[in-house]
């Protein structure tokens, strides 16, 4: 198994505010650059899934296999010979709202898919974190 951790702590959002922001799925697409598209027909909840489409790639089908609301959720996407996790906890501390983001992925494949999809979201975590703060700081 492979898997990485980035870990940000920050006093800018409430956890009310990053997680209506994550759980509308079909938003993501209006402030994330790296995505074309985001659907997800259902509720944010366990066992459903979501579309996505990375731009200039192909529509990616993901599940969620665990959501506790507001604190942490866990998605689940499969692809030839590898599974890929993450891992999306929002937990309030004195210092402030501290988001982990945990990607892994595993299967007789996992190098492979790795190095074709994994690595670049975990490069892109920090970024991806600032940016959902900026967005959630719209959100009353």
């Amino acid at each position: 198994m492979i898997m990485n951790t980035y870990t940000y702590t920050t006093k800018e959002i409430t956890q009310n505010q990053i997680w209506t922001l994550m759980t509308d799925v079909n938003q993501w697409k209006n402030w994330d650059v790296t995505l074309e598209k985001s659907e997800m027909k259902d509720a944010f909840e366990a066992g459903n899934f979501f579309m996505i489409r990375p731009s200039g790639g192909p529509d990616v089908k993901i599940q969620l296999i665990d959501v506790k609301p507001k604190s942490y959720f866990k998605d689940f996407t499969k692809f030839p010979l590898a599974k890929m996790y993450g891992e999306h906890f929002y937990e309030n501390t004195p210092e402030g709202l501290k988001i982990t983001i945990t990607m892994s992925i595993s299967g007789p494949l996992a190098f492979l898919w790795n190095q074709i999809v994994m690595k670049d979201i975990v490069r892109h975590l920090p970024e991806d974190v600032k940016t959902q703060i900026h967005e959630a700081k719209k959100i009353s």
